[in-house]
């Protein structure tokens, strides 16, 4: 009786053991499997990402590495010789007034294009914030001057202000008003550059503000109503407020593009009359590939560089204060 016993003991626990090597070895199994699984995953999510990050690295990274070196260089890319200056180029920007003068035309283009722009999509989108018949034409019509190309958008625009035979003329002379030379004068240029860049940017400007206006909820402006608000006094309180959001994305996003503002100045008044429109990258740009002076150029896009920086900072700063997140 006691050895069967101790026998019938022995193979049941001969039988756990057995067990549980048996439970033990697709454990093993498993977690060798869920280890292959993720270094498979990984590797293949590397070779999605090498292209890209090589790509980056040659035509993003490394002209940033090598024009931060140029710009403590006197470098024309023309000859060997790159002899070392240090801060040299720095020191001459200092003392160089046609910089000067780019960042005032600069500071007034930006001054001018930013909330202009912000103010016009402000008001196109409210007024598309309504549900009525073709308001989809409408809206496709404010987003289109994004998809017109700023060569197309110059060509427009000198036709228009052409001092001899634009239309802009013709209705000033119906009005009464004195002909202007528009981007032939000095005084002028500036202006006209502001005024076509606040139509070519808007449209983004409306897409931005009309998706927040969406987001505004109905109840606040109902709450508003019932206590006595007025239209204006109900979007200055409430509806204004709930789009800070979207205008300090604005903000920063079109002080970016306006300080970098090239395009619509080469094709429509190459810096000129007399460097009326001479801003920071076109001057840049005339050092760089017209006088081959690539070593300061290389110092004034530094310049430009850590501008940007600063004034990004500041309205990351001065904004956080006037912004509201809806929780």
């Amino acid at each position: 009786m006691t050895a069967s016993v101790a026998r019938s003991a022995s193979a049941s626990s001969g039988g756990g053991s057995a067990g549980t090597a048996r439970r033990g070895r697709p454990d093993r199994w498993q977690r060798s499997t869920q280890r292959s699984l993720r270094r498979s995953e990984s590797l293949i999510g590397w070779a999605f990402v090498t292209p890209a990050s090589v790509i980056i690295g040659l035509f993003g990274a490394a002209p940033i590495i090598w024009s931060l070196v140029m710009s403590f260089q006197e470098n024309n890319l023309l000859t060997p010789n790159t002899p070392f200056v240090g801060g040299r180029n720095y020191q001459a920007m200092l003392h160089d007034p046609a910089v000067t003068q780019a960042i005032e035309h600069t500071v007034v283009y930006t001054a001018l294009f930013v909330p202009g722009t912000m103010l016009v999509g402000l008001f196109l989108a409210v007024a598309m914030n309504r549900k009525l018949r073709f308001m989809w034409f409408y809206r496709t019509a404010a987003y289109a001057t994004m998809a017109i190309s700023t060569i197309s958008e110059a060509v427009v625009f000198i036709w228009l202000f052409d001092p001899s035979y634009g239309i802009v003329n013709y209705f000033f002379s119906l009005l009464g008003i004195p002909q202007q030379q528009f981007l032939n004068s000095p005084a002028e240029a500036l202006y006209v550059i502001v005024t076509m860049t606040i139509w070519g940017w808007s449209g983004f400007a409306v897409v931005i503000y009309l998706a927040a206006l969406q987001g505004v909820p109905q109840d606040l402006i109902e709450a508003a109503a019932i206590d006595g608000a007025g239209p204006w006094n109900t979007f200055r309180k409430v509806t204004l407020p709930l789009l800070s959001p979207a205008s300090l994305f604005l903000a920063v996003w079109l002080t970016i593009n306006a300080l970098q503002l090239f395009d619509e100045v080469y094709l429509s008044t190459q810096g000129g009359p007399l460097g009326a429109t001479t801003v920071l990258v076109y001057y840049l740009y005339e050092q760089a590939f017209e006088n081959f002076n690539f070593g300061y150029a290389s110092a004034i896009a530094y310049l430009l560089f850590i501008v940007i920086l600063v004034v990004t900072a500041i309205q990351f700063r001065v904004g956080r204060r006037f912004t509201y997140y809806r929780s």
